[in-house]
């Protein structure tokens, strides 16, 4: 949410504190004391059997569960078209299990889109509530009883058509061998929505924006019983100067900074679903914050606008007292939503702008959109490092990636 005291930072603190809930088993022992049937099919005889038993067949299915929590929509940059999707895998072994691969091919033409083996896969892999030797490089590919792992894929298309469905193959080891796992096709979504800019002008820098490993697309927020990634296309916007600064004078009060009390626009037309005011401003600065951050002021003052279609444009961290809408208003596109401020989890006054797939800033799923017009003006190795800045490059219909720099319409 903010780009430097991050919301991944805000819930390990909460993990460390016992407060976070602790969640059930992922499935229960099976009943195996009544007989079964010999009329019974093999496959019918194994998901009953307990899975120590079970184990000594070398030819049997793969006890484990792989899925798609959130189906993909391509999403368009300056560079070109990216798939960005994570992969869920959990044993449900006795044994453990090692993941050596993952494939994803186009499922209508076979065209492989990507693979990634060994290292380059372990690189890419979480292992959610793993500590200590588990999260090493060698080790996060290993899988005991019950344990999961989840991949961040961030597939380049190239040159390759969009697919409307990706096949996973998976390559599994365990005590029997090198196995292989099709998942079910997933569905790809081909077009995100077509929106105007949220601010106007620029020089915008695109901090924490989509890419591979940004902080935003790699934090899981597990609410209400189910984890989700609602900022995996999120951008911590703040305005640069000519040296890359984003203030000029006293860093320590709010008005130094250049986007500061600037108009936050409504992307498109839609309904105020969503807003929150009245949480003071933090005094810029890495651990300053005027309030405790909870889930409910982590965002701080901000608003969530429903534009149709379970897709929903959530502004984060507006100064207190400057939103211009209410509950249940209707907006037109470019409408002003409020002004941008520095308030819940922030470190300096920057607009956090994302899009997605339900009504609640991190109980939904993050999706991609696509930005009417905007000029690309370079890129920037990240906050307050040097930049490469050229000529203004008009582009339509894509989205900001991680440290480019962007010019909106007026």
């Amino acid at each position: 949410m903010a780009r430097l005291g991050s919301t991944r930072d805000w819930l390990e603190r909460r993990n460390a504190t016992g407060v976070a809930s602790r969640h059930p088993s992922i499935f229960a022992a099976t009943d195996s004391g009544s007989p079964v049937p010999m009329k019974r099919t093999l496959l019918l005889a194994l998901a009953l059997m307990p899975v120590t038993a079970s184990a000594q067949l070398a030819d049997r299915p793969l006890f484990v569960e792989a899925r798609v929590p959130k189906a993909p929509t391509i999403a368009n940059g300056a560079s070109g078209a990216f798939l960005v999707y994570e992969v869920h895998v959990t044993n449900f072994e006795a044994r453990e299990l090692t993941w050596t691969g993952i494939e994803g091919s186009d499922a209508a033409t076979g065209a492989t889109l990507f693979s990634l083996t060994d290292s380059a896969l372990a690189r890419e892999i979480s292992r959610p509530g793993a500590t200590g030797t588990q999260v090493t490089p060698q080790n996060r590919p290993r899988l005991s009883g019950g344990q999961r792992a989840l991949v961040y894929l961030y597939v380049a298309l190239g040159s390759n058509a969009a697919p409307k469905a990706i096949r996973n193959r998976l390559t599994i080891q365990d005590s029997a061998g090198t196995r292989t796992l099709v998942m079910p096709d997933t569905p790809v979504t081909p077009e995100p929505m077509l929106i105007a800019a949220p601010l106007k002008g620029g020089n915008w820098l695109a901090g924490n924006g989509p890419s591979r490993n940004s902080g935003h697309r790699r934090t899981i927020i597990p609410i209400q019983g189910l984890p989700r990634i609602p900022q995996r296309f999120a951008i911590d916007f703040v305005m640069i100067d000519s040296t890359w600064k984003t203030h000029r004078g006293d860093q320590l009060k709010n008005s130094s900074y250049y986007c500061y009390g600037v108009d936050a626009l409504a992307v498109a037309d839609g309904i105020v679903s969503a807003t929150k005011d009245s949480i003071p401003e933090n005094i810029p600065g890495a651990q300053s914050r005027a309030v405790p951050i909870t889930l409910e002021t982590v965002g701080g003052n901000h608003v969530i606008l429903d534009l149709g279609g379970g897709r929903f444009a959530f502004y984060a961290h507006l100064q207190p007292g400057s939103l211009r809408v209410k509950l249940g208003d209707r907006v037109k596109k470019g409408q002003v939503l409020g002004l941008v401020g520095n308030s819940g989890n922030s470190t300096e006054p920057h607009l956090h702008f994302h899009m997605a797939d339900s009504n609640s800033p991190l109980g939904s799923e993050g999706i991609p959109y696509a930005v009417e017009s905007l000029d690309l003006m370079g890129k920037c190795e990240g906050f307050g490092s040097s930049c490469s800045v050229g000529a203004a490059q008009a582009k339509r219909r894509v989205m900001p990636f991680a440290n480019e720099i962007v010019r909106f319409p007026k």
